[in-house]
């Protein structure tokens, strides 16, 4: 995400090199989806320049390969998380959880390829899980196995927030092209793990995305008080401002809780000069 196209200039200073942006991204927001790890492991020496470019504390959620959790629905593909597993390692703590997204299509009949598969993992990261199938929303007794699946792993259930986006029909390319594409679930707000993790989409009007999340401020801000250590990921359907809203639901969760720690200062988008 930190090389979106929209953010050049805006967020990241126009001059710098793809490989750089990622610094300039860390000083908005000290967390990331790793989300083009889902099409392909990238390099190690990718990876080991996320790491250069990032302080230990940055949380990287980094999903897994779609051919382990999409085309594999995941077994049969230990060689696959292998070689993922040792291309991340350079994150080192950086690394806050492996994100296992499955399709909708990966129901309740599904779970006993997904206990056996968490059992497979290394105890050495966290596991975070997103399930798109309704029956998992709908259904208390397909709620309850899916719980206790992943609490027998110790793994986080990740609910991606679309309620906001869906309360009325799209109005621009990018709202009809996620109409078109997310997911149409209940919200689901309960913390399973001390690190919950939440995907929230809003609108691309502003203060309707605000608006959306003040459930989120309130559960996220509840969570902080109970010892928790929460990480959002705030998304609209262009995510022109991303970085920007980001910050301003930081704040307004700071707001409730004022001893969390202030984001880092954004570098200069153009750099500073004397005259």
């Amino acid at each position: 995400m930190w090389t979106h196209a929209s953010w050049q200039g805006r967020f990241v200073p126009a001059s710098l090199a793809p490989g750089e942006r990622l610094r300039a991204y860390a000083s908005w927001c000290d967390a990331v989806e790793g989300n083009t790890t889902f099409y392909a492991t990238p390099a190690r020496s990718t990876v080991e320049s996320w790491a250069r470019q990032t302080g230990p504390g940055f949380r990287f959620v980094v999903k897994l390969p779609k051919t382990i959790t999409h085309e594999r629905r995941l077994t049969g593909a230990d060689e696959e998380l292998r070689s993922f597993l040792e291309v991340i390692e350079p994150l080192g703590p950086r690394a806050h959880a492996l994100w296992v997204q499955l399709p909708g299509s990966f129901g309740p009949n599904d779970l006993g390829a997904l206990a056996a598969f968490l059992r497979r993992l290394p105890p050495s990261h966290r596991y975070a899980v997103e399930v798109r199938h309704r029956a998992f929303f709908e259904d208390g007794r397909a709620e309850r196995l899916l719980e206790r699946v992943l609490a027998d792993a110790g793994a986080e259930w990740v609910p991606f927030d679309t309620t906001a986006f869906f309360q009325s029909p799209p109005t621009s390319d990018a709202e009809r092209d996620a109409w078109a594409k997310k997911p149409r679930v209940p919200r689901r707000s309960a913390a399973l793990t001390d690190r919950p993790i939440v995907r929230y989409l809003g609108r691309d009007d502003t203060e309707r995305t605000v608006e959306g999340w003040r459930h989120w401020v309130g559960t996220v801000a509840e969570w902080l008080r109970e010892g928790r250590s929460p990480t959002v990921f705030v998304h609209t359907p262009d995510n022109a401002d991303a970085p920007m809203l980001a910050r301003r639901f930081h704040d307004e969760v700071r707001a409730r809780v004022p001893e969390v720690e202030p984001l880092p200062e954004p570098v200069p988008v153009e750099p500073l000069t004397l005259f």
